[in-house]
């Protein structure tokens, strides 16, 4: 198939120019499982907007956490972390929602020793994808005592914490979250990491950001325009048709046809150029 030997081409094509450009590359960092399954939650959940504020925002806080993200975690202490990261802004999410990011880390870690183990209570090996896993993932950290940062059992309203945690229930694409799924779960590649191996990659959704959502639709894999979690699954579901058992595994070399590559559906002239141009056809977003 045409289609899925010019994704492949495109996946060995994978460079550590396109990893420099990601927040991914702050886990790599680290050589510790450990310390990169908690440096790839900070960094996923800080992944929204412009990639160079993204990555500029992350450095300031990798800085503050030393040389072990975990350790930083462990022996994290609310009031201090508060002072440490007081004039911390990403867009909407300010210092305390960073705190409170960092103290779900500490308590999935006080109950289940690691990230992956604790979101293994809340999954199903057997289930289709990972839509009910995610669902329950995200309610049982908003259901945590925050207390100690936010200074109430409640997340309160002015705060943006509960933008790090969408759910499939209310229809978002949950693409900072599939994101870190992907990181973790799929095989040790030089990109993904493969630390999670209790969670099968067949169960991956996409994360969909603009340029998926985009590419998606310019490769035939949706007819949807909204960016929510049905996008998501249909854009998956015609990934598994090319690799029933590693859907996900063109995402990162798709999504930096934009993110690096400058694909933005509108120029035409990159197109030219562009590996998957055979396949691709961006007609109805310039017509």
């Amino acid at each position: 198939m045409q289609l899925k030997q010019l994704l492949e081409s495109l996946y060995a094509d994978r460079s550590t120019v396109h990893l420099a450009n990601d927040p991914l590359s702050f886990c790599h960092r680290y050589i510790l499982p450990a310390d990169q399954e908690i440096a790839g939650f900070i960094a996923a959940a800080f992944a929204y907007g412009n990639v160079k504020i993204i990555l500029r925002n992350l450095e300031s806080i990798f800085s503050k956490m030393g040389h072990s993200p975990r350790k930083f975690v462990e022996e994290l202490e609310p009031a201090a972390a508060l002072q440490l990261f007081a004039g911390f802004k990403h867009r909407f999410n300010d210092g305390r929602d960073l705190c409170a990011l960092l103290l779900a880390c500490q308590l999935m870690i006080d109950e289940a020793d690691s990230i992956g183990e604790y979101f293994l209570s809340c999954h199903d090996a057997a289930a289709e994808d990972i839509t009910e896993s995610l669902t329950l993932f995200t309610e049982n950290i908003q259901a945590m005592d925050f207390s100690p940062v936010f200074g109430s059992s409640t997340i309160p309203a002015d705060s943006y914490f509960r933008f790090f945690f969408p759910s499939p229930a209310s229809g978002s694409a949950c693409k900072r979250l599939c994101m870190y799924l992907r990181w973790m779960v799929r095989p040790a590649d030089g990109i993904d990491l493969g630390l999670w191996k209790k969670v099968s990659p067949a169960q991956l959704v996409i994360p969909v950001d603009a340029h998926i959502q985009r590419i998606g639709r310019f490769l035939g894999f949706t007819s949807r325009k909204q960016a929510d979690w049905r996008m998501a699954r249909e854009i998956t579901a015609a990934l598994k048709k090319l690799d029933p058992d590693d859907p996900v595994k063109y995402d990162f070399s798709l999504c930096h046809l934009g993110i690096s590559e400058g694909c933005n559906g509108k120029n035409l002239t990159k197109c030219l150029s562009c590996p998957i141009r055979e396949v691709c056809d961006p007609s109805e977003e310039t017509a």
